[in-house]
């Protein structure tokens, strides 16, 4: 933590030891500035008599702390800290915590600079990774355009160290979340945004599908509290179901996590093609919309994409950033096909996403990284999704060539501008086969068209066109546009009309 720019980190002793922490002692640390308004946060149990707290500060200067616990160690205990600015260039730190944009549409800094949720599904990659190899993973991805990692923080498949022990009045293992605090601090130290679940609940077996609710609470109450203090967006569930008669649970948790110390923002990720926005509509504590696409290829899974929920919901108030968290992985075989989804799929996921909503972001995915794998085989607990390359492989394939190119693409055209504009479209080609399907958006001054197999395109504005290869990230030469053009050549193309 001593690395992380405007966190503070200290120890406290306890008064004695107690047979379970998570449920017997209470302890909350108010951080008070010299201007402005206290912030609370809890303090965590780390072994024997040790409890820590650490802090993420909204801005530089000198604040003084006090705890307040049920332990007469920890009561009244006092203290200040300066914490001062960062110089430096790491755009993590740089820029200050997340925030939602003014429109509530895109994720901005603390200062209003724009930043862009281009995030890899690495579930497994903190818990199984050697430090060292996590270190690497982590400089290859910043490298590659991305600034954000999604993972898991609790045991689930391929892991088997618990997190926790029991069914109910779980007994927190503080050895497992050591030797995953270095880990979680090296993602902001590479300049990247940590995107951590609470509470995964895919199956039966999953902690946040079977803990009882106060026991959930507890425990991501834990997790909130020993790794709040770094730049994270907060998925409380994981692939879970959170809809109907699901949902009230999922509703009350948030509420007890964030209802009074919401400092970082929160959403949840949903199964595949589970739609959940009306479920936490109401919700203050629900930041931002994410869905799952996911690994099929057939008619329906395509124009649920495209033509569902995710094309629809931006109508909708209150505004939201609407993000696709869990798209094609590249390398995983299609659910309904003999099919290895390949770096044209990721980009056509990706383009359609970020075009039939307003661009916001979007989450890549490979096959060998996610489960992160040692070596070649089927991942645990997926049989049918053929087998995955070695992490080291993996993190190298096709797609993130496509993920770099699609990143400079969008900065340079001022991304959080894009609004969708299927108005401007003549015609759909994806009403027949949606396969077809031309994603149209518009930022009033600029209008994108996204062409997933080449072919014509006629759109209801005029002006100055030039195409873009998204595969190899090269223009064509500006020429008129009247209103319709001809891609230069077969697979995917984007028409820029200025």
């Amino acid at each position: 933590m001593s690395q992380t720019p405007l966190c503070f980190e200290t120890a406290f002793s306890a008064s004695r030891t107690y047979e379970n922490p998570l449920w017997d002692v209470t302890a909350r640390v108010t951080f008070t500035p010299e201007v402005g308004d206290p912030q609370q946060v809890d303090a965590f149990w780390d072994g024997g008599q040790t409890w820590r707290v650490r802090f993420g500060a909204r801005a530089a200067g000198r604040w003084t702390y006090q705890v307040e616990s049920s332990d007469p160690g920890l009561d009244g205990v006092r203290g200040d800290v300066v914490l001062e600015p960062y110089r430096g260039d790491n755009p993590v730190f740089a820029h200050g915590r997340l925030r939602l944009s003014d429109d509530r549409r895109h994720f901005v800094h603390a200062d209003g600079t724009p930043w862009f949720f281009m995030s890899d599904t690495a579930w497994n990659g903190v818990l199984r990774s050697q430090p060292a190899d996590w270190e690497r993973y982590l400089q290859i991805r910043r490298g590659q355009g991305f600034t954000a990692v999604q993972f898991n923080l609790t045991q689930w498949r391929s892991f088997s160290e618990p997190a926790f022990t029991g069914t109910e009045r779980i007994q927190i293992q503080p050895e497992f979340y050591q030797t995953l605090d270095g880990k979680v601090a090296a993602i902001n130290q590479h300049g990247l945004v940590a995107v951590p679940v609470l509470l995964w609940a895919c199956t039966p077996t999953d902690p946040g599908a079977w803990l009882p609710e106060e026991d959930a609470i507890r425990l991501a109450r834990y997790l909130v509290a020993r790794y709040g203090a770094h730049e994270v967006l907060w998925f409380l569930g994981g692939d879970g179901n959170y809809m109907g008669e699901k949902a009230p649970r999922w509703q009350r948790i948030g509420r007890a996590l964030f209802g009074d110390r919401h400092h970082r923002l929160v959403t949840t990720h949903p199964g595949g093609q589970h739609w959940v926005a009306d479920e936490f509509r109401g919700e203050d504590w629900f930041d931002f919309v994410t869905y799952q696409s996911g690994h099929g290829s057939s008619d329906g899974d395509l124009r649920w994409l495209v033509q569902g929920p995710p094309a629809q919901e931006w109508t909708k108030e209150p505004p939201r950033p609407i993000i696709n968290t869990e798209a094609n992985y590249e390398h995983h075989k299609s659910y309904h096909e003999d099919l290895r989804f390949t770096d044209y799929h990721i980009r056509r996921a990706s383009y359609w996403s970020l075009f039939v909503a307003p661009a916001a972001g979007v989450t890549y995915g490979h096959h060998g990284v996610w489960p992160w794998m040692t070596e070649p085989g089927l991942p645990p607990d997926h049989p049918r999704t053929g087998i995955a390359p070695a992490w080291y492989e993996a993190v190298e394939d096709a797609g993130p060539s496509s993920i770099k190119i699609m990143r400079d693409f969008l900065d340079s055209l001022s991304w959080w501008r894009l609004r969708p504009a299927p108005e401007l479209l003549v015609a759909q080609p994806g009403e027949v086969d949606p396969r077809h399907f031309i994603a149209v958006a518009s930022s009033g001054q600029m209008t994108l068209a996204y062409l997933p197999v080449g072919g014509t395109v006629s759109l209801r504005t005029t002006g100055t066109a030039r195409w873009f290869n998204p595969a190899r990230g090269l223009w064509s030469a500006p020429a008129p546009f009247a209103g319709t053009a001809t891609a230069p050549g077969t697979g995917d193309w984007i028409l820029v009309v200025e």
